[in-house]
């Protein structure tokens, strides 16, 4: 049996209207991401696409989506990522754009990666706290970021991901 490799790619949803982010749904973030595949690459494209792509994981209140498409064609997403321009979701259209933060091989790559990016936009914020409560609940939600591991049932030792075991 053959293992499909998979490309997960992590993007963020830009929008200057704050209700885009509260109306989007997973269908209609995958049809505008297919619609923008077919118009850049064609039917080649959305056909090498269309495989295994799926929308992983979207968060409305933050606008993190989550991406998964074949490793052989995740540079063909990738490049129709900036053609998004819009995004329809109860018969209204909302302009916006996707700006593209990580391509990785696991969901855990990707979620590492969120961790760390997150943490340097609270820290950025941070630095441009204007008065003592913002910066008390900036810090507070900046010791809040952190990616716990559950120990294993086994209580055997894991491997980290270059094949090492850990102590």
């Amino acid at each position: 049996m053959v293992r499909f490799k998979n490309r997960y790619v992590l993007c963020e949803v830009i929008s200057e209207d704050p209700r885009c982010r509260q109306c989007i749904e997973d269908r209609a973030l995958g049809l505008a991401v297919r619609d923008a595949i077919t118009r850049v690459h064609g039917d080649y494209g959305l056909a090498c696409c269309s495989i295994s792509f799926t929308v992983k994981y979207l968060n409305a209140y933050t606008g993190t989506v989550l991406l998964r498409c074949r490793k052989d064609s995740y540079r063909l997403l990738c490049s129709a990522l900036p053609f998004v321009r819009y995004l329809e979701s109860r018969a209204q259209r909302y302009p916006c754009f996707l700006n593209t933060l990580h391509v990785g091989g696991t969901i855990r790559t990707c979620q590492k990666f969120l961790i760390q990016y997150n943490t340097t936009q609270l820290l950025r914020l941070l630095q441009n706290c204007t008065n003592e409560e913002e910066r008390q609940c900036i810090q507070k939600s900046l010791l809040s970021c952190s990616l716990t591991e559950e120990p294993s049932p086994s209580g055997d030792e894991e491997e980290d991901d270059d094949g090492t075991e850990t102590d």
